[in-house]
């Protein structure tokens, strides 16, 4: 119970009752699984049953539930962090070797190393003259009304993060008192993982600490970049604290400029052959180009310009620029069946999936789906049982 909460789940769980509860299955030929090693036995003595049962393999392979085998290397994986973290925290807080550098002492010249690498607070007063300009109703576009409300976000974080590390310093040095909120911060600081201080005012983040502020640094450097160029040729959606507002602001310059309802209006895809958005030239007359999406599950073969399977080992790979494309979707189009020759691939902002149920019903984790066409000679259940999706970061 509980875990069938939006349209996704429901689509996972037909996905695989068709595999097993189909007409099909009364043909003494049907596999459950590509090895053929799982099926449903043939009318016949009940021994022949029990002996086709102690024939299956001890632990189930992954094709059994329509995944690849990758996935028992990303199940190894998982498990190998949650133990590391657990030994991790139990490590004691001990003095260091001869020689070596107390946990006081790593932790502060950490904090200073970070605190005197911060980026400056970003300032709407340094965008360019374009950025917030206003028509002549006094309104700012839909995109620097995105652009603005980003901005606070991050200056809400910014000033969290130069605020605590000071006090931080301070504390390890003796001249204030070490809080329970500081002491989270230390061990924090300690086992490279984001403090949680900055978690509460910050942006879904997997990634340990050092690559946190690689990430955080290259965030902020982005929309500087934005608020001096007003228009952006392509834009990095994983910098965004909320990418369903940018989305939103797309659609609604969209409409704007046509004089279209927006809620008439849906996103078609294109994704083109360049990876690198530096490469992009120029930006769509309509639309948006996107970059830094990564295939959770599969990979875009772009010989073939469409869905595939993962290879050995690889358990993400780098998507293409993707052109979003406002368009208005007929009336006629919400009762058509869905087309068997495309994934409606779910984006998320993290690997983990899963987030907190909003008043849409959609987890704050997901962000839309993105059409993609599938390899020939698929279909759309193959794929929502391997688990493919969009990510907008890794967790390193």
């Amino acid at each position: 119970g509980g875990r069938v909460t939006d349209d996704l789940d429901r689509r996972c769980l037909l996905a695989i009752l068709r595999q097993y509860m189909n007409n099909s299955v009364l043909d003494d030929s049907y596999r459950f699984s590509p090895s053929g090693k799982y099926y449903s036995p043939a009318e016949g003595p009940l021994e022949d049953v029990r002996e086709y049962i102690k024939g299956l393999p001890m632990s189930e392979a992954p094709e059994v539930f329509g995944m690849h085998d990758n996935a028992n290397m990303a199940f190894q994986i998982n498990e190998a962090k949650i133990l590391l973290e657990r030994v991790l925290s139990m490590q004691p807080r001990v003095g260091g070797s001869e020689g070596g550098k107390t946990p006081d002492e790593v932790v502060l010249e950490l904090a200073q190393n970070i605190f005197e690498n911060l980026p400056s607070t970003l300032n709407v007063e340094d965008a360019g003259e374009r950025t917030f300009a206003t028509n002549e109703e006094g309104m700012m576009t839909s995109m620097a009304v995105v652009l603005s409300q980003e901005t606070a976000r991050f200056v809400r974080l910014q000033l969290r993060m130069h605020s605590s590390l000071i006090e931080l310093q301070k504390a390890i040095k003796g001249l204030v008192v070490m809080s329970g909120e500081l002491e989270t911060m230390y061990n924090s600081l300690l086992n490279n993982q984001v403090p949680q201080v900055w978690e509460s005012v910050g942006y879904p983040c997997l990634k340990p600490l050092a690559s946190w502020l690689v990430d955080y640094h290259a965030r902020i450097a982005f929309f500087r970049t934005w608020m001096e160029e007003a228009e952006l040729k392509c834009y990095w959606v994983p910098g965004f604290f909320f990418p369903q507002g940018f989305l939103t602001g797309v659609l609604q310059t969209f409409a704007r400029k046509y004089a279209i309802p927006i809620d008439t209006l849906n996103f078609g895809f294109d994704v083109l052959v360049e990876t690198d958005g530096d490469k992009i030239l120029e930006g769509p007359e309509d639309g948006v180009y996107v970059n830094g999406l990564y295939v959770d599950g599969g990979r875009w073969n772009a010989a073939g310009h469409h869905l595939d399977e993962s290879e050995p080992g690889v358990m993400q790979s780098t998507m293409p620029i993707v052109q979003m494309l406002p368009m208005q979707k007929p009336l006629e189009d919400l009762f058509r069946p869905l087309r068997q020759d495309e994934y409606q691939t779910p984006l998320y902002k993290t690997s983990l999936r899963a987030g907190i149920l909003s008043t849409t019903g959609q987890s704050t984790n997901f962000v839309l789906c993105v059409l993609l066409p599938l390899r020939p000679g698929t279909t759309p259940d193959f794929w929502v049982q391997q688990g493919v999706s969009l990510l907008c970061m890794l967790d390193t």
